[in-house]
């Protein structure tokens, strides 16, 4: 392993005294991690990682339910997110999706971890398939929330259907200084009308969205955020310590690991009936499900469909 083991605690006022967990940092080659870790500090490792715009409160129904079938779950905040913060003032704030996938390959090397059940939803299910697929030694199963999540970059450049098209008006917004300003000005308005248009059966209350909303002012937030959504349409050049990964993920490649995707047919950004191509890149044993009355953030809107395939990928795996 690449670091040694070196495990804090966050500091006073970052760890979640409603939950009662203690929050923990672990220092990787790039980030200073915070995440908590819930269960049997020896049971079958899970990380679930979350996605845009939200955060690890997004798993507080699911844990649970893990721990009690014998899962260490560790659920890390992101980079630019909650206390998560890069190590250096010089590193490139990238919100790429290779920088996403080495962060999940580095905290696995940090803690330790040789092989994790992985699981994850937008910019979390994104890193969880790309370690899946090109480490497919450390995934020991996948759940992934809207299929086969590795952006295809070569082709980011090509219109889809007005219908698709429309429901990505947030990501056109963030491609000029406008949406910036936007976002850097109203980041918590902004970030709940997401939370709105993308799971509209999902009735959640405003200390729901204020408990995940204080991960957004993370003083890096708006930057890595840009930068994701510039990215992906070759708008900006991303960090070059990650073009081997970038390079490798262009081909697209299959995930063998056993997997389950769950798709929410509520969901109002990426609704059921999308690409049958990306699930075909699962040549490993794969079940596609959709749930019921879910939206976008699916794990926190529907715990134990996502709880039950987290539970099945571990049992495939033997």
């Amino acid at each position: 392993m690449a670091h040694s083991l070196e495990i804090r605690h966050a500091p006073a006022g970052t760890i979640h005294p409603e939950d009662g967990v203690m929050l923990k940092n672990i220092a990787t080659g790039l980030l200073d991690i915070a995440y908590e870790e819930q269960g049997d500090p020896n049971g079958w490792p899970v990380i679930l990682s979350h996605g845009f715009p939200y955060d690890i409160h997004a798993y507080d129904d699911v844990t649970p339910r893990l721990t009690a079938q014998g899962a260490r779950v560790l659920t890390p905040y992101l980079r630019g997110y909650g206390p998560t913060r890069f190590l250096a003032p010089t590193t490139p704030r990238s919100g790429q999706q290779a920088a996403l996938g080495a962060d999940l390959l580095a905290l696995l090397d940090a803690l330790q971890i040789e092989q994790a059940v992985l699981g994850g939803y937008d910019w979390g299910g994104r890193a969880s398939c790309i370690v899946a697929a090109l480490y497919p030694a450390r995934a020991r199963g996948l759940v992934s929330v809207n299929g086969y999540n590795i952006q295809n970059l070569a082709t980011a450049s090509q219109p889809e259907s007005p219908e698709k098209e429309y429901r990505l008006w947030y990501q056109y917004y963030f491609h000029g200084e406008r949406g910036r300003a936007g976002l850097t000005e109203n980041c918590r308005e902004f970030c709940r009308l997401l939370w709105s248009l993308w799971s509209p059966t999902w009735h959640f209350n405003d200390d729901t969205y204020a408990r995940s909303a204080a991960a957004f002012d993370n003083p890096d937030f708006v930057d890595v955020v840009i930068h994701s959504y510039r990215h992906r349409y070759g708008l900006v050049d991303g960090d070059p310590q990650f073009d081997d990964i970038e390079r490798r993920l262009a081909v697209m490649p299959s995930i063998t690991v056993p997997a389950i995707t769950l798709q929410g047919d509520a969901d109002g950004v990426s609704p059921p009936g999308g690409s049958q191509a990306g699930l075909k890149r699962f040549t490993g044993r794969h079940e596609n499900r959709v749930v019921p009355n879910a939206g976008h953030n699916l794990p926190q809107e529907a715990p134990d469909a996502f709880a039950d395939a987290i539970l099945e990928v571990n049992a495939w795996a033997g």
